[in-house]
């Protein structure tokens, strides 16, 4: 049996034993044609307004700044000095509201021993990827949030640099803890890992 039947083999007899959810947390499962894909819930649709919002209102802000100018008398435009540092403002609030409504997907490929990271945004183009083997995988993480809410987490290592984390799961709830240890498990499992723990952070 080869490296890679093996870790598929393992991992499905943990599927027997832990089937996977297919929610947890922010993150819907599922297992197809070996993979293991998680990818987070996209947010309400009120809150995917925003950023586009906070730009109409800081552009509409600069255009005011712009007329105000030549309309102001003095040597120091306030009006039209204040509307230019609100529209400022405004768009650095729309690109941080744009990464924190940025979906995450994570994908385990058996056949290549590899865990595929990827930033989900509103813009194809801007999509980040980044492609780690199973090798480098070193832990995979409890942690415990504020509320007390849980996330999971996989560290792992690049050559010439230290540890790095990358959040795969976040909101779970206290009552899916024994889910989420079900997934930790499973997850171990896949990566060839031995032991673990809770963390905070």
């Amino acid at each position: 049996m080869d490296r890679y039947a093996g870790r598929v083999a393992s991992f499905q007899d943990a599927l027997q034993e832990n089937r996977i959810p297919p929610l947890l947390g922010d993150v819907r499962l599922r297992y197809d044609s070996g993979r293991l894909v998680g990818e987070s819930l996209p947010p309400r649709w009120e809150w995917r307004m925003l950023p586009g919002l906070s730009v109409a209102v800081g552009v509409g802000c600069a255009v005011g700044a712009a007329i105000l100018v030549g309309q102001e008398a003095g040597t120091l435009p306030s009006a039209s000095a204040a509307l230019a540092l609100v529209a400022a403002a405004l768009v650095g609030l729309a690109l941080k509201l744009e990464s924190r409504l940025s979906r995450r997907r994570f994908v385990l490929h058996f056949r290549t021993e590899t865990l595929r990271l990827e930033r989900l945004t509103w813009a194809p183009s801007a999509t980040r990827s980044e492609l780690i083997a199973f090798d480098a995988v070193r832990a995979v993480h409890l942690v415990e949030r504020p509320g007390p809410r849980y996330a999971l987490l996989v560290e792992y290592t690049r050559e010439g640099a230290g540890p790095t984390r990358a959040l795969l799961v976040e909101d779970v709830r206290r009552s899916e803890s024994e889910t989420l240890h079900r997934v930790w498990r499973m997850l171990s499992n896949a990566f060839g890992l031995r032991g673990a723990g809770l963390a905070g952070g």
